[in-house]
């Protein structure tokens, strides 16, 4: 069972906890983070989530993304949720958080991490992802009118980053 913390409208935490897959009350919102890792070469690490995944199936993504879990910072989160689905730690020092995109149930933290990974070292978790590769931002923009891609309303923003 994965535990959220609530926050309320403000991203103040309430003390109170959301158990994953059930429905949240009206009022309450969860921490949601995106990884996006950037190398010297101008390229996005992406990851292709699984089909049976539920929401975008067999679409490819940005770095790493998940929910933050009961006790989590955004920066625990996005170090957890990196090293869970791709296998790798990433260094805090070359790590930032650009933004936060406030959706329906919640804020979501956006990182940019510059870092250098040769992609033999990966190690995907089976569940979520299929694959994972460097992509140039025009391969991204490709995939994105092809609808391979998740389209980011803020897509534009990470690419104005580096």
């Amino acid at each position: 069972m994965e535990l959220w913390d609530i926050y309320n409208k403000d991203r103040q935490k309430t003390g109170k906890y959301h158990e994953r897959g059930k429905e949240m009350n009206e009022g309450d919102y969860h921490l949601v983070v995106h990884v996006w890792i950037v190398n010297n070469q101008g390229q996005i690490l992406i990851q292709k989530r699984q089909p049976w995944k539920i929401g975008c199936p067999n679409m490819w993504d940005c770095s790493a993304a998940g929910s933050a879990i009961k006790g989590d910072s955004s920066l625990l989160a996005a170090l957890r949720e990196t090293k869970e689905e791709l296998g790798i730690d990433f260094d805090i020092n070359k790590a930032k958080m650009l933004f936060t995109k406030t959706f329906s149930r919640g804020f979501d933290d956006v990182w940019l991490v510059r870092q250098n990974f040769d992609i033999d070292d990966l190690s995907l978790q089976y569940e979520e992802v299929a694959d994972a590769k460097w992509a140039s931002k025009q391969q991204i923009n490709e995939m994105i009118k092809a609808g391979e891609f998740i389209d980011y309303s803020y897509i534009g923003k990470i690419f104005e980053m580096f």
